[in-house]
């Protein structure tokens, strides 16, 4: 039987999502405490996979197991798994539901702290010099639409294109020093929202200008973009389902 979870959790101390030969990650602890608590070996699909230091305010994955699963067996996997990951919930789908395939479109967050404070480092990015927050929505306004986002890709990815369709992306006040950044579409390359990020930062620098963002898009060349932000101030924070 198939079995979709509710998760989230702190990308510190995990080399993304995604199970890698050289050290922990979210995948494969989840994995392991899954496979233990049911005796049997799981396997487990996310529906996106963050990339190393990055967190999730929400992240959906599916695994398959018996009919029947263990009263406790939440409260046993929590305890299990440790303070950076939390499962929130477990419920049955139908067989050929699929956590990845059928998310139709996923949300980030990117957390900018423009002041100082003891508390907030290592969840958000702290903005050393002063940024144009108008500026950098005027920039973002190029990113909408379906587009091919090679300037904000990884290289050398195994994926069959770099077309996303990007349904929104603003630069948000939350607080007199907090902002993020919120991006929705139907799919993201790797690295690519930090990619972006890193390149409205350049605009609210002053230096490149909003509309210079177009023909970096237009380049299909990752070099005409900006540096890649620290993953820390990233977060998965919502994918939605038909």
């Amino acid at each position: 039987m198939r079995y979709f979870m509710r998760l989230s959790y702190r990308g510190e101390g995990y080399l993304g999502w995604q199970i890698q030969p050289q050290g922990p990650t979210v995948q494969g602890a989840l994995q392991d405490a899954l496979s233990r608590l049911l005796h049997q070996p799981i396997d487990v699909t996310g529906a996106g996979r963050t990339d190393t230091g990055v967190n999730a305010r929400m992240m959906v994955a599916h695994f398959d197991a018996g009919d029947l699963l263990p009263q406790d067996l939440l409260y046993r996997l929590n305890a299990m798994l440790g303070k950076n990951i939390a499962v929130q919930e477990i419920w049955p789908v139908a067989p050929e539901a699929h956590a990845r395939f059928d998310a139709t479109e996923r949300t980030y967050r990117y957390y900018v702290y423009v002041g100082k404070s003891p508390f907030f480092w290592e969840l958000t990015w702290r903005a050393v010099h002063p940024l144009d927050f108008e500026a950098m929505n005027q920039a973002a306004k190029h990113l909408l639409g379906r587009q091919d986002f090679t300037s904000f890709s990884k290289l050398h990815t195994q994926v069959k294109t770099n077309i996303c369709d990007i349904r929104k992306a603003q630069w948000v006040q939350q607080t007199e020093d907090i902002w993020y950044f919120e991006i929705s579409a139907d799919r993201f390359l790797r690295n690519m929202v930090r990619a972006i990020v890193g390149t409205l930062v350049d605009v609210g620098r002053h230096k490149i200008a909003p509309d210079e963002v177009r023909a970096i898009i237009e380049r299909k060349d990752r070099c005409s973009a900006g540096t890649s932000m620290p993953g820390y101030a990233l977060y998965l924070w919502q994918i939605n389902y038909k």
